[in-house]
């Protein structure tokens, strides 16, 4: 009895340590450019970032960190005007052909349109689970907080702290879930005309080039990945594990009702209702209450 009260302590002690860092550093600490560094720039104190496209090339980032649960945000100006053709994207991301990532992805268009944010989740390497929204504010004019938080229990997409969409554990159930891999975070903005716009029919105006994206105060308030040991630590229900409250695996009755806001009004997707594409066979997840 009292070895094991001695692990438990021990377990506790270490899961403890592990959790006391975590990231709140500027853009210029937490990430570095990986492509398209000759024409992109982080900015003022290290916590502004411009990424930008034009013909020659996009640009991209990512954290020096993965992490594994918590809540990854960032405050991001989108392309305005013209941006038909290109897309904003922002997403976590493990490697390999089995890989985990949830996805913001930022659909440009034609002047005086709506953007389109594009949602997906990745688990074992297997997608095609699209969400996609119009936005009800012009995401050029400002900056707005785009955050994922997940934890053991629930991924839960936010804009601006409305939930817009939420995937929840299943994996006793057989579907997959993305718990077992750390991810870095990546942004990046690119030429995606062959699919982005009305399914490629808009191509991107080369005459209103350079196009820009701005973002400020990226912020990981979350679990740092350091290999497998991670799994356990990430999930143990300690005081730095804020994400593993029980406030976390529910949305409360508020948050429920922003959210049925967003999908009763601006959402203009939902892969769990594509009976054609998936030849009648809907994901099993579809069946499941997420919210």
């Amino acid at each position: 009895m009292a070895g094991s009260q001695a692990l438990l302590i021990t377990v506790l002690v270490i899961g403890i340590a592990f959790h006391s860092a975590m990231v709140d550093a500027t853009i210029a600490k937490s990430m570095y450019f990986n492509w398209g560094a000759h024409h992109s720039s982080i900015l003022g104190n290290g916590d502004d970032l411009r990424l930008v496209l034009d013909q020659t090339s996009g640009s991209g980032i990512q954290s020096k960190r993965a992490f594994l649960f918590g809540s990854i945000e960032m405050l991001i100006k989108l392309v305005p005007g013209n941006s038909a053709g290109t897309v904003t994207a922002y997403y976590l991301s493990s490697t390999g052909a089995k890989h985990d990532e949830i996805d913001f992805e930022f659909l440009g268009n034609s002047t005086g349109e709506p953007y389109t944010i594009h949602t997906n989740i990745y688990t074992q390497g297997q997608g095609n689970k699209e969400q996609q929204f119009k936005l009800w504010f012009d995401p050029t004019s400002g900056y707005h907080n785009y955050t994922i938080h997940w934890n053991p229990t629930m991924v839960v997409w936010y804009v601006d702290s409305v939930p817009i969409r939420v995937f929840r554990n299943y994996e006793s159930e057989g579907i997959a879930y993305p718990n077992q891999q750390g991810m870095r975070v990546y942004s990046s903005l690119w030429n995606a005309d062959n699919w982005a716009t009305r399914g490629g029919l808009v191509k991107i105006d080369w005459t209103s080039a350079p196009f820009v994206a701005n973002y400020r105060r990226f912020r990981a308030r979350a679990c740092k990945w350091n290999g497998p040991v991670s799994i356990s630590l990430c999930a143990i229900p300690t005081p730095g594990n804020w994400w593993m409250s029980p406030i976390y695996k529910q949305l409360s009755n508020d948050q429920q009702g922003r959210l049925k806001w967003v999908r009763d009004n601006y959402m203009i997707y939902n892969y769990c209702t594509d009976f054609k594409r998936f030849k009648g066979q809907i994901p099993p997840e579809c069946s499941k209450p997420q919210f």
